[in-house]
């Protein structure tokens, strides 16, 4: 490869790093989160044969850009919103913009994003629900489900439907979440409410928690409020799903998955998921896996939607890497 225009954006961070040399590459990587370092970290252990030439290609479209698109004289918040929007999607791009402007100057919820989803758990579980709430939108989706499978059963559907119909955040209330943290927000109080919550969010948190909790959490809510559930219903994005994803997302996603794993998530699934499956492998390995199928004995229905969820986060992280495009229960094609 030898033109930039053949690299993933990914790649290219990666290959820009790379060049920077050791130290300076751990300044940039000490500012990302924990998932993008995930993210680049396993694309520069993936990297090889890399010449002259594709530095070179990088390097150049990356002193390009910054020539064409440089900050100085202008404000730094609203270039930041415009660079991410323009790189990511207004849709993606919106609660990392709000994580980056309104959080720059609370360290304390930076510090969770870091912690053992149980130390976070822990640390919270007494506090009032709508501060469990803010903390919960504000962290990633994953880490919010696991924190949210660890807090007491009976507050989970409470949580769930407070981060469902939150409508923004005020300086105040990330005030107090800071003061909790025992960090002092600095920030004026003249700052945009911070977009963060809503139906979304709630779904991206229920498509990490296990079956049954998700499950039980869901029958609650729907007792309780049943247009909201079915709102949040329709946001999920389910293994079933999968049949919506594009023949070359597919086919991504198998080269990132073990065999076995596919031949436990397979077992229940509807036929026409089934052949999307077949259809993007080679015709021997299909054939391999619909005896293996017709052939496995019966399995623990518990091992089947571990092995769901397991291929669905290595297909929400290939989605947050820009490398498939996920569609959602909602019907769209945003990333999710």
């Amino acid at each position: 490869m030898s033109n930039s225009e053949e690299y993933t954006q990914t790649e290219k961070a990666s290959l820009l790093l790379l060049a920077m040399g050791q130290d300076k590459a751990a300044s940039v990587l000490k500012n990302l989160g924990p998932k993008e370092v995930q993210i680049i970290g396993a694309t520069m252990a993936n990297l090889s044969n890399i010449s002259g030439e594709m530095m070179d290609s990088v390097l150049e479209e990356f002193i390009v850009t910054i020539k064409m698109q440089t900050a100085v004289g202008l404000d730094s918040d609203d270039y930041i919103r415009d660079m991410l929007t323009s790189a990511l999607g207004e849709e993606k791009a919106g609660g990392l913009i709000d994580r980056i402007l309104l959080g720059k100057n609370s360290k304390g919820i930076e510090q969770l994003r870091w912690m053992d989803a149980r130390a976070v758990a822990d640390l919270i579980r007494l506090e009032h629900p709508q501060i469990i709430t803010i903390i919960l939108s504000l962290l990633d989706a994953d880490q919010s489900a696991e924190v949210l499978g660890l807090l007491p059963a009976n507050m989970r559907s409470d949580i769930l439907m407070r981060i469902a119909t939150l409508d923004g955040v005020q300086p105040a209330a990330l005030k107090e979440l800071d003061s909790i943290m025992e960090k002092q927000l600095t920030g004026s109080d003249n700052v945009q409410a911070s977009a963060i919550g809503g139906i979304d969010a709630a779904a991206n948190i229920l498509n990490f928690l296990e079956g049954s909790v998700s499950e039980s959490v869901m029958t609650e809510v729907g007792e309780i409020d049943t247009e909201l559930s079915d709102k949040i219903q329709e946001k999920m994005f389910v293994f079933a799903d999968l049949v919506d994803v594009d023949d070359r997302g597919i086919q991504v996603i198998l080269r990132e998955i073990s065999t076995d794993q596919l031949l436990l998530a397979l077992r229940g699934v509807e036929d026409a998921l089934k052949e999307k499956v077949f259809s993007n492998m080679s015709s021997r390995a299909a054939e391999m896996l619909r005896d293996d199928l017709e052939a496995a004995p019966p399995t623990k229905l518990s091992d089947v939607e571990q092995a769901q969820k397991d291929i669905l986060a290595v297909a929400r992280k290939l989605a947050d890497a820009g490398e498939i495009m996920l569609g959602g229960g909602g019907g769209g094609d945003e990333l999710v």
